[in-house]
């Protein structure tokens, strides 16, 4: 079964641009993961510090690997200085439908 998420980054001030920066270096990584089907960075309309990543992994598995991959590590070992609280928040999902 698919493991389905989202990341809520928030910014700290001065810092959007790093933040932007970040995630569009380490989109293309995760994307060509073996076990990735989807990682899409947003940013929020009407809050330019807040960003959002849509990300579905195929499985538990895969998502551990994903966060164990070296990518990962240095993203969030530099994101830490430039948001709110250190780190992004994540939150699991259920689907409420069956996808092909």
């Amino acid at each position: 079964m698919a493991t389905s998420l989202y990341a809520r980054i928030h910014a700290r001030p001065g810092h959007e641009q790093a933040v932007a920066n970040l995630l569009a270096t380490l989109a293309p990584a995760v994307q060509s993961e073996p076990g990735n089907l989807a990682f899409e960075p947003w940013r929020e309309t009407d809050s330019a510090g807040t960003f959002f990543v849509y990300e579905v992994y195929a499985d538990d598995e895969a998502f551990a690997a994903h966060l164990a991959a070296p990518h990962c590590e240095e993203f969030n070992t530099a994101l830490a200085e430039h948001v709110t609280g250190g780190k992004s928040e994540l939150t699991t999902l259920d689907a409420l439908l069956e996808t092909a």
